[in-house]
């Protein structure tokens, strides 16, 4: 496995403090089609001894969702595919929530010492919004429906395959955040396992995988560590966090604070042979940190680095 890290800011401090931690592999935002900015932090990256990992959000996808696109969306795909294969960056995350991203209605739910933590509760929507930016309308235009959801990532994955497959690239999906059937008025497929099982077989490739976030399956109310088994070779990326509650209604965690097993999560990892990138995901914000992007700072990282990084030599055969 690969210790792995959103920094947000990507700043020299941030940077030097993840080295220093033992992160190995840093997780970028897609920068727009001028791709040559990815190459330039690279090699910015690089010279604190880390590299760019995955390549996760913002990415040029909305309209392909609703199958809306008029080609410029996927040949802006193909074109990071391709660039990332020449670069060395093995892997995209990205998800199929059409019209919005992951959603929460409070930034600042207590947890130990008073951290704040980022919540949802489907009775409060009039509050959703994500974490740093403008608040949701209650609804939002309908275009999402199940089955065409099903049709357009097919199509979606039909044509973008061939592609990551001949530049070595892996595409992970990342669960619907809640996982919920239907959210804002639009329908949803990545809210259960049956939806991932459904996903890999769709289009079977070795670049068709799962980004298994573990706050997002644990609210659909499984057993983590048995949905690692089942999944197995098909997850390639792993967003280390955890939740108390359901995805009606829940609140992010500490890693030792939630309700999953995160021993025995870790040690179905080794047994399904994981070596990816595995990283914190969301964290509570810290005294001092009142100023900055709610689950993005940076003292909560601190502390999942070294928990992840326990669990991980604990687990080592």
């Amino acid at each position: 496995m690969k210790l792995a890290s959103v920094l947000t800011p990507l700043s020299d401090e941030n940077l030097t403090l993840a080295a220093q931690t033992g992160v190995e592999q840093v997780v970028v935002r897609y920068p727009g089609p001028n791709l040559a900015l990815l190459d330039e932090v690279q090699t910015r990256i690089e010279s604190f001894g880390m590299r760019i990992g995955v390549v996760e959000g913002d990415l040029p996808i909305e309209n392909i969702k609703l199958g809306r696109d008029d080609g410029t969306e996927m040949e802006q795909m193909k074109a990071l595919v391709r660039h990332l294969g020449a670069s060395d960056i093995p892997l995209i995350c990205y998800n199929f929530m059409a019209g919005t991203d992951w959603i929460r209605t409070t930034v600042d739910a207590p947890e130990r010492g008073g951290a704040k933590v980022t919540g949802f509760d489907l009775n409060h929507l009039d509050s959703a919004r994500i974490p740093g930016r403008e608040p949701f309308r209650t609804t939002l235009e309908p275009g999402a429906k199940g089955d065409q959801l099903w049709t357009n990532l097919e199509a979606f994955l039909t044509e973008i395959l061939p592609v990551a497959e001949d530049a070595g690239v892996v595409l992970a999906m990342h669960p619907d955040d809640p996982p919920l059937p239907s959210l804002l008025g639009n329908e949803r497929v990545m809210h259960c396992v049956d939806g991932f099982v459904r996903l890999v077989n769709l289009v079977p490739s070795s670049s068709n995988a799962i980004a298994f976030c573990q706050g997002t399956f644990s609210e659909m109310g499984i057993d983590i560590p048995s949905a690692i088994r089942q999944l197995g070779g098909h997850i390639a990326y792993v967003h280390f966090r955890d939740v108390n509650g359901t995805a009606e209604c829940f609140t992010e965690t500490w890693q030792d604070t939630g309700q999953t097993d995160m021993v025995e999560a870790m040690r179905a990892y080794r047994d399904i042979g994981f070596d990816g990138p595995i990283r914190p995901d969301h964290v509570p914000q810290l005294v001092g940190e009142d100023d900055g992007e709610p689950g993005y700072t940076m003292l909560g990282r601190l502390f999942a680095y070294g928990y992840i990084r326990g669990l991980m030599d604990a687990t080592e055969a």
